[in-house]
């Protein structure tokens, strides 16, 4: 009987399977990446203003102990003198004592300046460790994505090495079913900002996949629908999930030619429509920027920007 190997060498499904699984997890990976950039920088803008918060606080304390000390001095240079004494010498004794009455109402103010200020200063407080401590859970998050994404290169270069193990033949016959392209379309039927979107969108097309890339000549999914509609005046965010909240929802029976086309749950992956049940998208680093159908991977909704 001859020996039976402890494990059969991949056949070519094995392998397309697998690159497609590594390729869809390092994408989803650095969509996650995308979105933990997003969320820091809101906390930096929400610092600056906090920190913006604080020196107003303390101009307005520096005034308030100014007047303090003013107060404080008057009353020392007059404390020689009760009070009673000084109505008694006063020219005007209710003149007198209507400005210490106005004086203990001062008083009174910069007491409530101060209890007002220290309750402020409190919350300022309270955000600011707050804020800070956010930051810090996306300094963690951002490094526990990176290092994910590591792991997610490592796997997906074992994997091209089973690839190139196949034979030249298999190979080749492997990375022409990889690119999803059934037909190319002539032309895409669009007007407005939505054509500048997809005229973009379309000269891409054979450009590689680069994950974090937004052109010139590379680009991730979210990278290229990024740039594609910032041809038209339209500012999206470098984030698949993000750019699932910047428009009006649609529904797939309604779509245009233009519109943003979502996949995967949690959303981690997005391509532009480009009529006749195709998208144009980054695909993947095997594929680069391709042409697919709208149904080739697990579709979630779609977005009409602008």
């Amino acid at each position: 009987m001859p020996a039976t190997p402890a494990q059969a060498d991949p056949d070519i499904k094995t392998v397309k399977a697998r690159v497609d699984r590594l390729y869809h997890e390092a994408e989803a990976a650095q969509e996650r990446l995308h979105d933990a950039r997003l969320d820091l920088a809101d906390l930096r803008q929400d610092l600056a203003g906090l920190k913006a918060d604080q020196a107003r606080q303390d101009e307005r304390l520096d005034a308030v102990r100014d007047q303090v000390s003013d107060a404080v001095v008057r009353q020392l240079e007059g404390e020689g003198i009760s009070t009673v004494g000084q109505v008694v010498v006063s020219e005007d004794p209710g003149s007198f004592l209507d400005t210490l009455s106005t004086m203990s109402s001062f008083n009174d103010l910069q007491s409530s300046l101060l209890s007002d200020y220290d309750t402020e200063l409190q919350a300022l407080a309270i955000r600011q460790e707050a804020t800070d401590d956010r930051a810090d859970e996306i300094a963690d998050l951002t490094e526990q994505l990176s290092s994910e994404k590591r792991t997610v290169d490592d796997k997906l270069a074992e994997a091209k090495d089973l690839l190139a193990d196949l034979e030249a033949k298999e190979r080749e016959r492997l990375l022409a079913s990889r690119s999803g392209v059934s037909r190319m379309p002539s032309s895409v039927p669009a007007s407005g900002r939505a054509a500048a979107a997809i005229q973009y969108a379309m000269a891409q097309v054979g450009d590689a996949y680069v994950y974090g890339a937004a052109g010139e000549s590379a680009f991730d999914c979210s990278g290229l629908t990024m740039r594609a509609w910032a041809q038209a005046g339209v500012s999206l965010p470098h984030s698949s999930s993000a750019q699932y909240g910047s428009g009006p929802h649609v529904a797939a029976s309604d779509l245009q030619p233009g519109d943003l086309v979502f996949y995967y749950s949690p959303i981690s992956h997005v391509g532009m429509y480009i009529g006749n049940g195709m998208i144009v998208h980054a695909a993947n680093p095997g594929a680069g920027v391709t042409v697919s159908g709208l149904y080739s991977m697990p579709y979630v909704g779609a977005v009409r920007p602008g």
